[in-house]
């Protein structure tokens, strides 16, 4: 039995309701996982409201968390009960006490690394580092706009992004996150509410703009993201957390500067288990060397998601949050 949060309509908040299931054992080449800490990330909020389809109804959100195996598929072999695991690759199904998942998608986390750690970096980190290092190769010299600094993601991008040599500029929405960023990595921070950030990007860098923009937000930060970039330079969308994209007509990019233009997201660039390993492999280098801090900031209760939900998207919440079953 497994106290777990399920979702049967979708909508506001309200629907993420606290159930009692039993857990079946494993299939073949299946683990099953106590969770010790649970990630919230904004795209739990976008299968609540139906955004993104969630594959059933009812079903349990959450694509991250971290526990260890308490039993194991016949097909298992690389794994064993009483290793300590972690995930991010499951579209639903982490707000749970107990589950079930495919032993393919989890990693081993090593010694030096903590479940709550592990369970707050793999969506947002796995995320900062196909950005990064995949989508955009960012190298010493390059300068960034990365909106959204002081989220999960924004956090460990700045970082991260400092530590490859970039020149690294953001956009927050109070004093508070402000400070946070520039604690985490980032040159320049523009406040969105009270700065115009397309002109403060003009003059942060003397008019020569960006190389890349990383652009979770959406509707609001469209079209001024293309207006930051340099000739040539790319446009990552990776969310939407303002509210989805007008239709683009790809022909304002010809009229920008030749710009490129990806709308990513993490399941591509950790598609087979090699690309998985390599992924977190590179996350826990980082992580474990200092580079890359990651705080968590928000810890919730199981039974408290909604709350979670209500704080992530009235926009309360800074780096990393948390639910601890």
């Amino acid at each position: 039995m497994s106290r777990l949060i399920e979702v049967a309509e979708i909508g506001g908040p309200e629907v993420l309701k606290l159930v009692e299931r039993d857990v079946a054992s494993p299939s073949a080449n299946q683990i099953t996982i106590r969770q010790t800490a649970i990630g919230i990330n904004f795209i739990d909020v976008y299968f609540r409201t139906g955004l993104y389809p969630a594959p059933h109804l009812p079903f349990t959100p959450g694509m991250e968390g971290a526990g260890e195996v308490i039993e194991t598929g016949e097909d298992v072999s690389n794994l064993k009960a009483g290793d300590r695991v972690a995930y991010a690759a499951a579209p639903v199904g982490a707000y749970a006490e107990v589950r079930n998942i495919e032993a393919s998608k989890v990693v081993k986390i090593p010694d030096n690394i903590s479940d709550d750690t592990a369970a707050a970096m793999m969506l947002k980190d796995m995320t900062a580092r196909y950005l990064l290092r995949a989508t955009f190769k960012v190298e010493p010299g390059h300068t960034i706009l990365f909106h959204a600094a002081a989220g999960g993601v924004g956090l460990i991008a700045g970082q991260w992004a400092k530590s490859l040599g970039a020149t690294v500029i953001g956009t927050a929405g109070s004093a508070e996150k402000i400070e946070l960023a520039k604690a985490n990595g980032y040159d320049h921070v523009i406040n969105y509410n009270s700065e115009n950030f397309v002109e403060r990007v003009l003059e942060i860098t003397d008019g020569a703009k960006c190389d890349v923009v990383y652009d979770s937000v959406g509707k609001d930060t469209f079209p001024g993201s293309l207006e930051c970039l340099k000739p040539r330079g790319m446009w990552a969308s990776f969310g939407q957390s303002s509210g989805p994209l007008p239709e683009v007509n790809l022909g304002i990019l010809a009229q920008k500067g030749s710009l490129f233009a990806t709308r990513p997201t993490l399941f591509n660039y950790i598609a087979t288990s090699p690309e998985l390993e390599e992924t977190a492999g590179d996350l826990f280098d980082v992580v474990g060397s200092g580079k890359v801090n990651i705080a968590v900031n928000q810890t919730y209760a199981l039974e408290d998601a909604a709350q979670a939900h209500i704080d992530l998207e009235g926009r309360k919440t800074v780096g990393c949050s948390l639910i601890k079953p």
